[in-house]
């Protein structure tokens, strides 16, 4: 093979590597997410992608955010409510950052489809349930495990039956 063919083969090879730890770096496992303490916000979709491999929305916490005196009795999904519906919405806090905003990860589409999720859009008030990173390290990120959209809550962690 001669030193230029070896050379651009070479070059194919590390862009390929290249691109490929990107998208590993770009997209992390729901394993990451701390699923021991539940956070809950509220807030303004400053912007929503409804794109795959799942939605994203980013939220701008509402001004003063307080947790609603009512969430622990809100009535789980029922997916999820013999399983661990109740503890999760009577263990959410709020989390300790409130002054910026943070990035929502949804439900793949197919999911928010099969529960009747609404499509969001720029300017939606809502809520969430679900997870950061371990002791609320790094990005501003949640894996929402509720969405509650005017008086509907949506799990997200499951498909219907």
């Amino acid at each position: 093979m001669s030193d230029r063919i070896t050379s651009s083969l070479a070059a194919a090879l590390a862009a390929l590597a290249l691109g490929a730890a990107t998208q590993v770096l770009a997209h992390h496992g729901w394993s990451s997410f701390d699923e021991t303490k539940p956070l809950y916000l509220a807030g303004t979709a400053e912007s929503v992608r409804w794109e795959n491999p799942h939605a994203i929305v980013r939220l701008r916490p509402a001004a003063g955010l307080s947790l609603p005196t009512d969430l622990a009795t809100r009535e789980a999904p029922p997916q999820q409510a013999p399983i661990d519906g109740a503890r999760v919405l009577a263990e959410a806090r709020l989390p300790d950052t409130l002054d910026a905003e943070w990035e929502i990860e949804l439900a793949p589409l197919t999911r928010m489809a099969a529960w009747d999720v609404p499509v969001l859009s720029d300017g939606d008030a809502i809520e969430v349930v679900g997870y950061t990173f371990p002791d609320q390290r790094g990005n501003r990120v949640m894996r929402a495990e509720y969405l509650i959209v005017g008086d509907r809550i949506f799990g997200l962690r499951s498909a219907p039956r």
